[in-house]
């Protein structure tokens, strides 16, 4: 998969960007806080993804201006398609796939397919649980649309069980009405249990293989999942009604606790995934540069995953990373992303390695010179 034309105006300080990318390797040089991360980040929206950066929607638009417009075409083994993101100030956003306006943003989700590595995704390791969760959920969604329908599902039930927590708190539902909500949290929720598992199964393969590569064959990293209602030898049994009555029995366990402080304590919403390296804690005990290659490991598995399921490499994102890595591993990412389009970032071309040869876009003041 490949991006074949980018169009970009009126995105933070974006103005005017129009530009055919190298199917291989596009550099964006430029100083700080001149546009380049905006520039990742107005094609990345274009997947269907909240903005890498948290940024919200209404945002996206020039302080001082009143419009913003991000459109692309993306090859894929199969045809060309275009997708088009325009937003004004203070009304509806349109989103148009091939001409044709969407309602949401699941149609382009499942179009275009890209990883972003960015400084913050060390907060994959060492911050939330819902950091983790968040990262196991959109590369699982990448897989299977099945698991966004399933997340959304379950965030809506999980909302609504809380209002009626509070309700019931204030004596103004009776505690009875809990259980509707308690069955469909059930079902949802087993679903997004086992597929969260199997995802982490998989990525845990392959990054215990990359990690050793990237350690020189030092340290071991493992990744485990940590359901909040499951045990591991659960998984063994595959889902069925058993494991959605344990879940619900799980949640009427909690029920009253739950009554009491307004909020649901058991569920997906409490999982997480423990990252261990050498058998201890990478986020109570890893060094800078154990969490940074962690992270880097990590994605770069993400990658490989999509590309062992899909005909297609994902497009990647490197924001501000290359020149922060030694040269063992941007040769290590280097090898990883050979077969891919890649768009990355950086201050100074000169830190980038020789091997990296493609189109250099230069920006400026929020246009490419």
């Amino acid at each position: 998969m490949i991006i074949t034309f980018a169009e970009i105006d009126g995105f933070k300080n974006l103005s005017g960007i129009s530009f055919a990318p190298d199917k291989k390797y596009n550099i964006i040089v430029g100083e700080n806080a001149q546009g380049k991360t905006n520039l990742l980040e107005a094609m990345w929206i274009l997947s269907g993804c909240k903005s890498f950066r948290g940024s919200k929607e209404k945002d996206y638009i020039n302080l001082y201006g009143n419009r913003m417009s991000a459109k692309i075409k993306v090859l894929d083994s199969v045809r060309e398609q275009k997708i088009e993101f325009d937003m004004i100030k203070n009304a509806n956003k349109n989103i148009v796939l091939n001409g044709v306006k969407q309602k949401g943003t699941r149609a382009i989700f499942d179009v275009f397919k890209c990883i972003a590595f960015i400084p913050d995704d060390v907060e994959i390791i060492k911050g939330s649980p819902e950091k983790r969760r968040n990262f196991i959920d959109m590369a699982s969604s990448q897989l299977n649309p099945a698991f966004v329908a399933n997340i959304n599902k379950s965030n809506v039930i999980i909302n609504q069980r809380n209002a009626l927590l509070k309700l019931i708190l204030q004596n103004k539902a009776k505690a009875d009405s809990l259980e509707i909500w308690d069955r469909q949290a059930s079902v949802v929720g087993a679903e997004i249990s086992y597929m969260r598992y199997g995802y982490i199964k998989k990525i845990n393969e392959i990054c215990g293989k990359l990690y050793n590569t990237i350690s020189g064959g030092n340290e071991l990293l493992e990744l485990e999942y940590k359901s909040n209602v499951y045990r591991l030898s659960d998984f063994d049994v595959p889902i069925g009604n058993d494991a959605i009555e344990k879940y619900y029995n799980k949640m009427r366990e909690s029920a009253d606790y739950d009554i009491r402080t307004g909020t649901t304590h058991t569920g997906v919403n409490r999982d997480d995934v423990i990252i261990k390296i050498n058998g201890v804690s990478a986020k109570d005990y890893g060094s800078q540069g154990q969490i940074k290659s962690t992270a880097l490991v990590m994605k770069m598995a993400q990658a490989e995953i999509f590309m062992k399921k899909s005909k297609d490499a994902p497009v990647v994102f490197l924001d501000d990373v290359m020149g922060e890595l030694d040269e063992n591993r941007q040769k290590f990412i280097f090898d990883i992303i050979r077969n891919m389009q890649v768009f990355l970032t950086t201050p100074n071309e000169s830190a980038i390695l020789p091997e990296i040869k493609g189109k250099i876009l230069r920006i400026h003041g929020g246009k490419l010179i």
